[in-house]
């Protein structure tokens, strides 16, 4: 099932999000129904906060590429950023929580160690590069109540806002 995705301003993105204590079949539903929404959205990334849900829980498929279809899905339950590289990389980021094609550069880690649990409650360590460590860095800031707009300068996110209140606006 494809779920609303919130938009900031909307405060529910700004709320931290509990651990997951068991993987029964609410989480594996809400891992389905994310899935869904992020391939209707056209996006390669999704946190539970996102669609309302405030459970430590991301879904990405990486590979996806411009068909949006299925490639190589993942999630994420719990996933905890262990360690991050001194080096970052500058990325254009995005998010389907802020919508209106709104796309800025944001300095994340290069590599990352995150630890998660998959889908059957086993436990995974994890060194990521590249796209990888931006992303599980993107969707665990969801997890913790950023987005990556909180990044950029004041400058910056002043004209984020603006855009974004163009955008609501041109929905009604």
């Amino acid at each position: 099932m494809i779920r609303p995705v919130l938009s900031a301003p909307d405060p529910r993105l700004r709320l931290k999000s509990l651990p997951v204590t068991t993987i029964d079949a609410e989480i594996k539903t809400l891992i389905r129904d994310m899935f869904d929404t992020m391939y209707a959205f056209q996006g390669c990334g999704l946190a539970a906060p996102q669609v309302g849900i405030h459970k430590r829980v991301v879904v990405m498929d990486l590979d996806s590429g411009e068909d949006n279809l299925p490639k190589s899905p993942k999630a994420f339950i719990n996933p905890e950023i262990l360690k991050v590289s001194t080096e970052v990389v500058r990325f254009q980021d995005g998010c389907l929580s802020v919508p209106g094609d709104i796309y800025e550069y944001v300095e994340r880690p290069q590599e990352v160690m995150f630890r998660y649990m998959d889908e059957h409650g086993k436990s995974h360590d994890v060194h990521a590069q590249g796209l990888l460590a931006k992303c599980i860095h993107h969707e665990t800031d969801h997890l913790n109540g950023v987005l990556f707009i909180d990044y950029l300068s004041r400058i910056k996110r002043e004209k984020v806002s603006n855009r974004l209140k163009k955008y609501h606006s041109s929905l009604r």
